[in-house]
């Protein structure tokens, strides 16, 4: 097993980010995770409520997920638990998210310069510290304890080599057993967001883990044992599926050119949207409100998700699309001081993937100038193994 750590951004900027390469076997690299979480995180295994769905759990992960199943069992190496006596839970190494804004593009080979597929993304999020997030969605006040630092302040590029399984490279925002963007060796990329941004309650995690993949796994779950689109849409088809409360969609896309989103309504009945062309996604349902219709007016709780869709809408007949023009029109709907309205929202990563390629290229946000003018790191290009 071998791990190498690179500080890519810091020296006073609001987020500190480092790459991390994991090499070895599944369980070699769950442990080596488990390690970081701790230091980065504070992450420490939280006792199980009850350990008939801790049995259940792994026996699912078992069965569907081996890659996660193994990764969990270097965990227990780690921490020294015993995998089997059910006691602890053994993933969810860092934390959920909450709400966010976030936009998303795609853009087919056909339409851009080079023949590649390529994906852009803006990763929205509060720069809020837990404490006040809970305070702010509650309606109570809350001043966050010293040293507390900002949710998103603390996130990770991560490449995992496994001996055994696809390779991948993932950002992550605080949770190293999950992501929110992340593309695998055979150019399938998957990225997140908030699927309805305008009815996002606080998180409900009374009930703790439950049997199948959560919102944050799901990315991790299908770079691990899918290669492309089709094998994707039967994954998350026939997986079990949970989230917190906060509905998620995700966009996916492979190195053939095919894409598609997957998103559930409110009674969990889900719905895969073809891309026909360009596509984009921001923070209301698709399914609900399909693109090239009418769109409802924005609201102070809606982020501006159907504004950004409509800017983005206007740029699906472009051709010959290069990847710099993709990073220009994700700059066009960023959150900066002078757009985020009533919380304090900026756009924390901005990704660029593609899919022909394996490539993952993304800058952070570090902080903003005395125009208020965000600032960023510079751009940084990964490959998927």
């Amino acid at each position: 097993m071998n791990i190498e750590r690179r500080p890519l951004v810091g020296g006073g900027s609001f987020q500190t980010v480092d790459h991390l390469t994991v090499s070895g076997s599944q369980r070699e690299i769950g442990g080596a995770l488990a390690a970081v979480a701790a230091e980065i995180y504070g992450w420490k295994p939280v006792p199980t409520a009850d350990r008939d769905v801790s049995r259940a759990r792994r026996a699912w992960f078992q069965r569907h997920w081996p890659q996660h199943y193994e990764r969990m069992a270097g965990i227990a190496d780690h921490v020294g638990a015993d995998l089997e006596a059910d006691a602890v839970h053994l993933d969810g190494i860092g934390g959920i998210p909450v709400g966010s804004a976030c936009s998303a593009l795609w853009m087919p080979p056909a339409s851009t310069a080079g023949g590649h597929g390529l994906i852009g993304r803006n990763y929205d999020f509060f720069t809020y510290t837990a404490t006040e997030l809970f305070s702010q969605m509650s309606g109570e006040k809350v001043d966050a304890p010293d040293g507390e630092a900002p949710l998103a302040s603390r996130p990770a590029v991560v490449t995992c080599l496994p001996d055994e399984g696809y390779a991948s490279t993932f950002i992550t925002m605080n949770d190293l057993s999950g992501c929110m963007d992340g593309i695998n060796e055979h150019g399938l990329a998957v990225t997140l967001l908030i699927a309805d941004a305008e009815n996002v309650p606080a998180p409900d995690e009374s009930a703790g883990p439950q049997v199948g993949v959560d919102s944050l796994q799901a990315p991790r779950y299908l770079l691990d044992t899918c290669r492309n689109v089709d094998e994707a849409k039967q994954a998350l088809l026939g997986a079990k599926y949970y989230d917190y409360g906060s509905a998620i969609h995700y966009l996916i896309a492979d190195a053939s050119g095919e894409a598609f989103v997957w998103e559930r309504g409110s009674v969990g009945d889900e719905h895969i949207v073809r891309a026909e062309g360009a596509m984009c996604v921001t923070n209301y349902l698709l399914h609900r409100h399909p693109l090239g219709s009418d769109l409802p007016e924005d609201n102070e709780e809606t982020l501006r998700a159907y504004e950004r869709s409509e800017r983005l809408q206007t740029r699906f007949e472009e051709k010959a699309v290069t990847g710099e023009r993709i990073r220009e029109m994700l700059d066009d709907v960023r959150f900066n001081a002078g757009n985020a309205g009533a919380y304090p929202t900026r756009t924390l990563w901005r990704t660029v993937f593609d899919t022909a390629e394996r490539t993952l290229s993304t800058h952070f946000y570090k902080w903003d100038d005395e125009a208020g003018q965000p600032v960023h790191s510079e751009e940084f290009t990964f490959k998927a193994g």
